[in-house]
């Protein structure tokens, strides 16, 4: 999250319009969702006449913007809302203002306007794959976009000139209450073997936050006449996109190489640690991010928590994690697998309310261009800089 004094600013090449928000991170806490609040700074005299519109979009891009399939493109528009705010439809010193609003609009004088937008419930929340090093283009994401633009008329042509856009993203947090400490037993009888190789893997709570270390309980009876050479556990994200093809990707984001060994008729308990991070996933192209933004570190995607009467097939990706429990059983024609799975969630915890000191500190202002970050060149109005998730993607992928 963002500092909660700095306020993110962007101006369009001709300086007619401006746009200034507090944060860009909105929370979805399940039964409530942050409103997309900003203010809009117009010069009248560059407007020249003009209107001045916002609109927030939400936009699921499924490979690259040049990729067809059958004249079919994989990209689809799921919601777009638009707001005149200047000449104002209504009196500015009447309407409601949030409090970062409210000080927005005293530092910046009588030519800014606020806009306002609410989420709908349906909408997903940001998740973006991660792309491979060399991979360009836009990447396969769920992605959010405030725009704004002068213009003559809401639906005349926009010069890319009087534009300017600000992608926030829109990110779950983990509820207040936890389920029940997932547990998983497994019972594997073997030929020649009169009694059975029992497992038994659980979690100390079903819920843990990103950062946090997971602590996997295993206890193995093993009364078989087969040795288990070695136990590897690992936590696998798996990530389906279920609005087009329902193609799952999972991928490991840590795994832990214990080497060690149960011999026939003996027993093992011991806890295992585990720490899912994207530090240790940063070239790894596929894996799920809480949205990407340039100029912004992310982390591992959050798990989907679908809402009451929401259809998953509307939330673009859905992403989910699990711990895998694997044995290397030896044999006398080679070794063999015996394994288990132990779903959990991995969210954020809910973030802390903005305490009224903290709105009353002297705001700083970030102005977002490409150009600032070394080692990029470019548009500044292609502001983000996402690159595809690559050709060689393929669900079945490990």
């Amino acid at each position: 999250m963002s500092p909660k004094n700095v306020v993110f600013k962007k101006t369009c090449k001709d300086k007619s319009v401006g746009v200034f928000m507090g944060k860009r991170d909105f929370v979805d806490r399940v039964d409530s969702v942050d409103p997309v609040d900003g203010v809009v700074l117009v010069d009248p005299e560059a407007l020249a006449g003009r209107k001045v519109f916002v609109t927030l979009s939400c936009t699921f891009r499924y490979g690259r913007d040049d990729m067809d399939v059958m004249g079919i493109a994989f990209r689809r528009e799921l919601y777009l809302a638009t707001r005149q705010v200047y000449p104002p439809l209504q009196d500015p010193d009447k309407g409601v203002h949030t409090r970062v609003q409210a000080k927005l609009l005293r530092k910046l004088g009588h030519n800014a306007y606020p806009f306002f937008f609410e989420f709908p419930d349906n909408l997903p929340c940001s998740v973006a794959l991660q792309p491979g090093p060399h991979d360009v283009g836009k990447q396969c994401a769920v992605e959010f976009e405030i725009k704004a633009f002068s213009a003559e008329s809401q639906d005349a042509k926009v010069r890319k000139r009087s534009s300017v856009k600000l992608m926030i993203r829109k990110v779950q947090y983990a509820p207040e209450t936890q389920g029940p400490p997932p547990s998983v037993e497994v019972s594997k009888d073997f030929v020649m073997s009169d009694k059975p190789l029992v497992i038994k893997a659980s979690l100390d709570k079903e819920l843990y936050y990103h950062g946090e270390t997971i602590q996997v309980h295993v206890s193995i009876a093993n009364s078989s006449n087969k040795n288990i050479k070695n136990i590897l556990l690992s936590v696998d994200q798996v990530a389906t996109v279920v609005l087009y093809s329902n193609d799952s990707y999972t991928k490991c984001v840590d795994i832990e190489d214990s080497g060690d060994s149960v011999s026939a008729g003996a027993s093992l308990q011991k806890v295992y640690k585990l720490l899912p991070l994207l530090a240790n996933n940063r070239e790894r192209r596929g894996i799920a991010l809480d949205g990407k933004l340039k100029h912004e570190d992310t982390n591992l995607a959050s798990s989907s928590i679908i809402k009451d009467g929401v259809l998953k097939e509307v939330l673009g990706i859905m992403v989910s994690y699990k711990v895998m429990v694997k044995l290397i059983i030896g044999g006398m024609m080679g070794s063999s697998e015996v394994g288990l799975e132990v779903p959990f969630k991995l969210m954020h915890p809910k973030p802390d309310m903005v305490k009224e000191s903290e709105l009353e500190e002297e705001l700083v202002f970030q102005e977002f261009k490409r150009s600032y970050l070394k080692g990029i060149i470019g548009d500044d109005d292609d502001e983000e800089g996402n690159v595809s998730a690559g050709d060689d993607m393929a669900p079945k992928e490990k």
